[in-house]
This record gives structure tokens, C-alpha cells and sequence, in this order.
């Protein structure tokens, strides 16, 4: 049985329940308790279908270029900001973090 509970066990849930609540309010308790589990299931799986449709939708779409874009000018330039040495991404000069693969990023060079 889940969590260890004994066939004994159940039986003294019920008979500490219908001392409590008596006969006529159990089948009232039962009746919400059901639609709760069932309501929380139908939750829990839009939130699993809503979750497989995002992960679904960002593989479809094209991947970043790993390393920046060089330019042909004569004097080449240091771009803005910083980028992750693990993943290529550029993110801003603050950062500390890299906003793609969350590594952190090599310290400011003075």
C-alpha cells in the first residue's frame, strides 16, 4: 500500500472521520475532496502540455550563432559588452553572468 498505511489503518481514519464529521456531512466531504484531486489533475496536466508545447516551439527555432560577427574594418574594435566563454552569447558589460547558460562570466580586465 502507498506510503506504508495498512488496511488497519484506513479503516481507523475512516471510523476517527465519520466520529467527527458524522454520516450525514461524509459523503459531502467525499464528493469535494474528489473534485479537488480531479480538478488539481486536469491542472497539473495543462501546465505539462503548456510546458512540452514551449519546449517543443524553442527547438524549432534556429539557433544563435555561437561566436560574434567580425567585421572587415581595417581597426578591429572591442565589441560591447562581454561574451560567455562557454556558450559564445553576448551580454551586457555588467553582467556577471551569462544570460544564456548562466556560467559566469571571466572578470573585467582593466
Amino acid at each position: 500500500m502507498p506510503f506504508g498505511i495498512q488496511p488497519i489503518h484506513i479503516v481507523l481514519i475512516i471510523l476517527v472521520a465519520f466520529l467527527l464529521f458524522g454520516a450525514s456531512k461524509l459523503p459531502e466531504i467525499g464528493r469535494s475532496l474528489g473534485k479537488t484531486i480531479t480538478e488539481f489533475k486536469k491542472g497539473t496536466k495543462e501546465a505539462a502540455d503548456g510546458f512540452k508545447e514551449e519546449v517543443a516551439k524553442s527547438d524549432s527555432t534556429p539557433a544563435t550563432p555561437s561566436t560574434p560577427v567580425q567585421t572587415s574594418s581595417p581597426m578591429p574594435t572591442a565589441p560591447a559588452g562581454r561574451f560567455c566563454i562557454q556558450c559564445g552569447a553576448p551580454n551586457p558589460a555588467e553582467a556577471r553572468f551569462c544570460a544564456s547558460c548562466g556560467a559566469k562570466l571571466p572578470e573585467k580586465m582593466a
